[in-house]
């Protein structure tokens, strides 16, 4: 997973905002995110916080974050029954950026 992200770097950011949209999203990780925020900003001349810029980034709808816990819910429900454990939320999230957005 470590070369997930590189040359790739706001891709950690879209990774982290599809965790924070279905509650699975580590202090840790939002702490980096937040602490990144003033670089962000100059990178991409938007302002806001990092879930902000990266919607604004990306073009998100307002509505995205609501969308994707519901893909999250109904599908971890199906992984579970198919399965016979529980559905791995950073493994969806992963899965979820690269298939909509090709590693953004």
């Amino acid at each position: 997973m470590s070369d997930r992200y590189t040359d790739k770097p706001f891709l950690r950011f879209v990774d982290a905002y599809v965790l924070k949209a279905i509650g699975h999203l580590d202090a840790a990780t939002d702490a980096y995110c937040t602490a990144m925020v003033p670089s962000l900003e100059k990178s991409f001349g938007l302002k806001g916080t990092w879930p902000q810029i990266v919607a604004q980034q990306m073009k998100f709808a307002p509505d995205f974050p609501a969308q994707i816990l519901k893909i999250w819910a109904e599908g971890k429900a199906r992984f579970a029954a198919g399965q016979g454990e529980a559905a791995d939320p950073v493994q969806f999230a992963m899965y979820f950026v690269d298939r909509n957005f090709g590693r953004a």
